[in-house]
């Protein structure tokens, strides 16, 4: 209580009751709002969206696993740009570059708690634990070519994941990146299905991913992104998928320079944005947010899908990597139907991948 709510009760021994009870009451009332307000501002504070000096500018911050050169930066600094372009107030961006905050994994998951990282650019399969759906969208063999996958990227067909990641773990969809080609990265040359046979190889943890590789004969393992290198170094495993800016931003090539052209997959890698921080913006900031967030993806898909065949040839050039074309690749395709068909229907995707095939 306060001073002078002190003095009132020192003096209801004077009143009548009724007098009493209605001070009272009136005082709770006035320190519940009190200890509102401040749980209110220490929420705020918690946040990852914030204010500096100047009470009308908004701080954004983002993360990424990469410098300044690789697509997914720089899809982020379109972004950044888009949106200062599109929003009339003052906002400023602080973007932790390197994996100075963690990995993919943890921007979403900051992203769902609202705290640390408010935008990123994150794999699919980090999602999963939200929605089972979402690894679909970075299946293996999902796209007939990179026609088919701008076509797809462009439309609506992955709306019902986008939903469902929005409503489960409160993180926000607004553009869709990538592009890069995956194919396998590994200490000795694989060119058809009897060097498949048995490789040990790094995927990531959704388990599409597992069972494709599977059904292809190899023998997939998931390893942390971040213990690839080392792990292929010290025999842990032979071989690792990625794309072109992934092998030269984490110096892949180093130990493992026979590269496979099984073309598996072509990336998409959404660009998200915390439901919670989004939500204390302003309404135009909104807007704003929504609006680059389609425009910075597509310019993602465009760098990315571009730069990456000449990333691989420059590479070979150097004499950093050797590629190698996988001539078996139908095959492969073949056995990834029916793993693709029998995952969709286990985790009620049928829906989407159906909307995916009749993309045309």
């Amino acid at each position: 209580m306060t001073d002078a709510t002190l003095t009132q009760w020192s003096n209801t021994q004077h009143m009548k009751p009724t007098t009493f009870v209605v001070l009272l009451f009136c005082a709770l009332i006035a320190g519940i709002i009190i200890l509102v307000m401040r749980s209110d501002r220490a929420h705020d504070s918690q946040g990852s969206a914030s204010k500096d000096g100047s009470a009308d500018t908004v701080i954004l911050r983002g993360a990424s696993q990469f410098d300044e050169n690789h697509a997914f930066t720089r899809t982020i600094r379109k972004f950044e740009q888009l949106v200062s372009e599109y929003y009339d107030g003052p906002v400023k961006f602080e973007v932790y570059l390197n994996s100075e905050l963690g990995l993919e994994k943890d921007y979403f998951a900051y992203m769902s708690q609202g705290i640390s990282v408010d935008y990123g650019i994150v794999s699919p399969a980090h999602m999963s634990t939200f929605s089972s759906a979402a690894p679909l969208i970075d299946m293996p063999f999902l796209f007939r070519d990179i026609d088919h996958w701008h076509k797809v990227l462009d439309g609506d067909a992955f709306q019902p994941i986008a939903d469902e990641v929005r409503q489960k773990a409160d993180v926000m969809i607004v553009g869709y990146a990538g592009g890069g080609t995956r194919n396998l990265i590994v200490n000795r040359p694989v060119t058809n299905m009897a060097d498949l046979q048995g490789l040990n190889l790094r995927v990531m943890g959704a388990p599409i991913q597992t069972r494709i590789f599977q059904a292809m004969h190899a023998s997939p393992t998931v390893i942390s992104y971040s213990e690839i290198y080392n792990a292929i170094q010290t025999g842990v495993i032979d071989a690792a998928e990625n794309e072109a800016a992934g092998i030269q931003q984490m110096k892949f090539y180093e130990v493992g320079p026979e590269i496979s052209l099984t073309r598996h997959a072509i990336t998409v890698r959404p660009l998200c944005f915390s439901g919670k921080t989004f939500r204390r913006l302003p309404k135009d900031l909104q807007s704003a947010i929504e609006r680059a967030g389609r425009e910075a993806g597509a310019y993602g898909r465009h760098l990315e899908s571009t730069e990456d065949a000449e990333i691989l040839e420059r590479m070979k050039a150097d004499g950093m990597l050797r590629l190698h074309q996988f001539t078996q690749r139908d095959e492969l395709m073949r056995l990834a139907e029916p793993v693709k068909a029998a995952y969709a229907k286990e985790i009620d995707a049928e829906d989407v991948l159906s909307r995916v095939n009749a993309v045309q």
